[in-house]
């Protein structure tokens, strides 16, 4: 098993995307460094791809990435080529590593361009580097660039960023240094879902020292997606004891879904539900459940509490609305 440290330039399209050619980013490089179990680095891999689809480089792309179209047509090579050799120099079952939550997605999102199995059938794991840099020195919220980060932790700067090749190198040091000071933060792994769960048996259920992580397969609407069992459930991650809810679910914005249970053990939990649209119009469900402090259960509620008032008010509104149009008409 190896670590695959991964890192993409993409081009886009020079105006509006063409949603009929389902592809709004064309990779056009693959950076790489493999790591071994003690995280030593065993091999690079550097390959430009020839564009096929957007052979203008797009404004934002040519002020980010330092690589120009004639290098792109005279070194690149297409896709599908470098895209199956990258996939034997990774070798079987590597874990895959990437600063941020794109580059799985894009990856794979070419392939199936191209006509080309995905990585995997089902959400793949992987390791977000930012995040762990995240968690291990910052709040767990914050997301530095990576730059930043090599700046922190005062990596020696001997290479260029915004290269494909020279981002993954400068992604694999900050690895190092998070896995030599805290390599339990590791335990936090992410899943890309460009593959959704077709079924309860692919569901994720991830738990963590501080929440929990579900993943559902996919649903034809929201309504059906909340009424299932497990997308509506709130039983402890610690414990395994079912909580009861405090504060039913209820959205703000018809995306993201809010509720408060409470368990007899480890007292308030706070159910966060955000609905992702997949690609053939259906409904999936990322939730995560955790433990918070009484403050917080209190701020659910006032959310709760300010979006009602906002509702009645509304219906007020449209109410004498409604009635100052019959009057006008009688």
């Amino acid at each position: 098993m190896n670590y695959i440290v991964l890192d993409l330039e993409w081009n886009q399209a020079p105006g509006k995307f063409d949603k009929d050619s389902c592809l709004p980013f064309e990779i056009v490089e693959i950076g790489a460094v493999k790591l071994n179990k003690k995280l030593e680095r065993v091999g690079d891999f550097n390959q430009l791809i020839k564009p096929q689809i957007y052979k203008t480089i797009h404004f934002m792309t040519s002020k980010i990435v330092h690589v120009d179209k004639d290098e792109l047509e005279e070194e690149g090579r297409p896709f599908p080529e470098v895209m199956e050799e990258f996939l034997a120099w990774c070798g079987k079952n590597p874990i895959f590593c990437i600063w941020g939550t794109l580059d799985l997605t894009e990856l794979q999102r070419n392939m199936v361009y191209y006509g080309m199995d995905e990585l995997t059938d089902k959400p793949l794991m992987y390791f977000d580097i930012q995040k762990f840099f995240s968690l291990t020195y910052d709040d767990g919220k914050l997301r530095r660039n990576l730059e930043s980060a090599v700046d922190y932790l005062n990596i020696q700067k001997d290479i260029p960023f915004h290269r494909a090749y020279s981002d993954a190198y400068y992604t694999a040091k900050v690895f190092k240094e998070i896995d030599n000071y805290m390599p339990e933060v590791e335990k936090y792994v992410s899943y890309d879902v460009f593959m959704i769960p077709q079924s309860k048996k692919e569901e994720v259920h991830a738990t963590f020292k501080t929440y929990a992580k579900y993943i559902s397969r996919e649903f034809p609407d929201k309504i059906t997606a909340m009424q299932d069992k497990e997308v509506n459930s709130t039983r402890c991650y610690l414990c395994g004891r079912k909580a009861k809810k405090r504060i039913k679910w209820f959205s703000v914005n018809g995306k993201h879904y809010y509720c408060i249970a409470w368990c007899r053990k480890h007292g308030f939990l706070k159910g966060k539900a955000r609905m992702k649209k997949a690609d053939d119009g259906n409904i999936y469900v990322v939730k995560t459940l955790k433990i918070v402090p009484e403050e917080t259960a209190i701020e659910i509620a006032e959310k709760q509490e300010k979006l009602r008032q906002q509702r009645s008010e509304k219906r007020k509104r449209d109410k004498e609305a409604a009635k100052n149009v019959t009057n006008s008409i009688c």
